[in-house]
């Protein structure tokens, strides 16, 4: 049977939606769990998933298109079914069994915090709002407070965004809709809450506001009656916009996306302007509403000729200088949940763990006739990495010690063997772990390492397949790179770094040939690993990898 999908509510002042792309086109099969489309709300542009299974058999919204909550975005059913009945609003919308819950308890929390509201708004003092923790996501119950943007004491307008708050689909900036002074945080920066648990109390300044939280609960929080009168007031502004009029263009000449709220759009294309020429004052260069309502036409620039035109007449007419003009770009880039951890990580491996490196050059003129000879069976396909992690596993276990972990009153020697993979996605880095390698043929490793980089670079990793690693590779060699050193994958006590193959004179036998080699560097922790121990590792690698039929023993 046919459903209908609607525009979802994404976030908690959402009362509209733009459809930035459609990742699936009409005719295509949906699994549960697909990515159907880019919708871009007044916080953010969100992926937004199926829950139902089926052909994508219409499109209500177009790309680049706004409509309402709740307005026809697709309908998904079987292959050939008839939906002209769905078209012509006949049937009610079906609404998936997730969805219907996801409305229910929105309903009732909304009338929870109304009833509360009206009880307690007196108790407040006046002019003080108790800001609580928004429902940024259609399936969000918690969300971590990623990053304070204001601090106690700092003043806060309509538009500013107070913090980055983490929600299950993405790390979002949340906007204050009130203005005051920043008088109590209820959540420090990395500590996680429920939805509605009081994050922040906003109000004049100097206003005691010390008994507010200990009288809190959340789902029935104080909230004052004004902030929710305000909030409708705003989604009320928001909803005026017809059909009828003109979209406001999203992207500058050059193709970088316009940061810019509902609202302000709104008030630009009522008054004919373009958010391209407008400076935003917001977080990030955001357009607001005081933007649109401040903004006058730039005039017609002066033309810059005065200066060199003096410069010139100072200097000789056979030793005019030139002067060059320019201006000075610099760009800001939000550190990602992602990013902060990885350097949170690697800050403490490099300053915790007494890091050395040993380098080895390898011959490959063997690994690559035998690499060669491989392949050439059907449905085979190894990769010099593949070769490289099957030796690690080898000597890992010919070398216990490297695979190590050092705890403060012992050392952990591991006789299993899990390789991490590093590997670059789009905000940083992520390790894969292939569970006991040793035991892995070439084949096997070689396909698991493409189904892992694959799902990782599409977000689709499990945190179980990032755990338990023994012993680490990075390779750098696909981008050129011929030697480099890493920073030790803690608990590991060890990473390899791989560099690329280069052809290049090489001694045998007493003359000087044509060969390739490849450039192996081991970070050793010194605490576990003494330099012998990792020569030695190093020595049986490099025996494995030059001889690689005694891979096969």
């Amino acid at each position: 049977m046919a459903i209908k999908i609607t525009m979802p509510r994404l976030s908690d002042t959402m009362t509209e939606g733009t459809v930035a792309a459609w990742l699936k086109k009409v005719g295509d099969k949906v699994s549960e769990g697909d990515i159907l489309a880019e919708i871009e709300t007044d916080k953010a542009t969100m992926e937004f998933e199926s829950f139902n299974e089926g052909t994508l058999l219409h499109i209500g919204i177009p790309e680049g298109e706004t409509a309402p909550v709740d307005s026809l975005l697709a309908i998904i059913g079987e292959e050939g079914e008839d939906i002209s009945e769905l078209l012509s609003g006949k049937s009610a919308p079906e609404v998936p069994a997730k969805e219907e819950e996801t409305k229910i308890s929105e309903t009732k929390v909304t009338e929870e915090v109304t009833k509360t509201s009206a009880a307690t708004s007196e108790s407040l003092p006046k002019g003080v709002v108790v800001v609580t923790m928004p429902r940024l996501s259609d399936t969000m119950t918690e969300g971590t407070v990623a990053t304070w943007l204001k601090k106690v004491g700092d003043s806060v307008t309509e538009g500013d965004i107070l913090a980055e708050i983490e929600t299950d689909k993405a790390t979002m900036e949340f906007e204050s809709f009130n203005e005051g002074t920043l008088l109590y945080i209820g959540i420090e920066e990395g500590n996680t809450a429920p939805v509605d648990s009081l994050l922040a109390i906003i109000g004049p300044a100097g206003t005691d506001v010390s008994g507010i939280p200990s009288n809190y609960k959340a789902g029935g929080a104080p909230q004052e009656t004004a902030a929710i009168d305000e909030t409708k007031e705003s989604v009320a502004e928001k909803t005026v916009e017809k059909a009828s009029e003109p979209i406001v263009q999203e992207e500058s000449n050059d193709g970088k996306r316009i940061l810019a709220s509902p609202l302000a759009k709104k008030i630009a294309s009522d008054k004919g302007i373009q958010l391209n020429q407008v400076k935003g004052s917001g977080e990030n260069g955001r357009i607001v509403k005081s933007d649109i309502e401040n903004f006058t036409p730039a005039a017609a620039a002066p033309k810059a000729v005065d200066a060199p035109a003096k410069a010139d007449a100072a200097v000789a007419p056979a030793a005019k200088l030139f002067v060059p003009a320019g201006e000075v770009v610099t760009e800001e880039i939000k550190n990602s949940q992602m990013r902060k951890i990885i350097a949170k990580r690697l800050a403490e491996s490099l300053f915790t763990a007494p890091h050395y490196n040993l380098v080895v050059e390898v011959t490959m003129d063997d690994a690559m006739k035998s690499r060669a000879i491989i392949n050439s069976v059907p449905d085979t396909k190894v990769s010099f990495n593949d070769m490289v992690i099957k030796a690690c596993a080898l000597a890992l276990k010919k070398h216990p010690k490297i695979n190590s972990q050092w705890k403060e009153d012992v050392i952990i020697i591991n006789h299993h063997v899990n390789i991490g993979v590093a590997v670059a996605v789009e905000d940083g880095l992520v390790v894969p772990v292939l569970k006991f390698t040793d035991a892995m043929s070439l084949s096997q490793i070689g396909g698991s390492v493409r189904d892992l980089a694959g799902r990782a670079k599409n977000k689709k990793l499990l945190p179980t397949e990032m755990e338990g690693s023994t012993f680490t590779v990075s390779n750098l060699g696909m981008f050129g790179i011929t030697e480099f050193n890493s920073i030790i994958n803690q608990p590991n006590s060890a990473i390899l770094s791989v560099g690329a193959i280069v052809e290049k004179p090489v001694v045998k036998n007493g003359q000087i040939v044509v060969g390739n080699t490849m450039m192996l560097s081991l970070a050793c922790d010194h605490r576990t690993i003494d330099g012998a121990t990792g020569a030695q590792f190093l020595q049986t690698l490099k025996q494995y990898i030059e001889n690689p039929v005694t891979m096969l023993a």
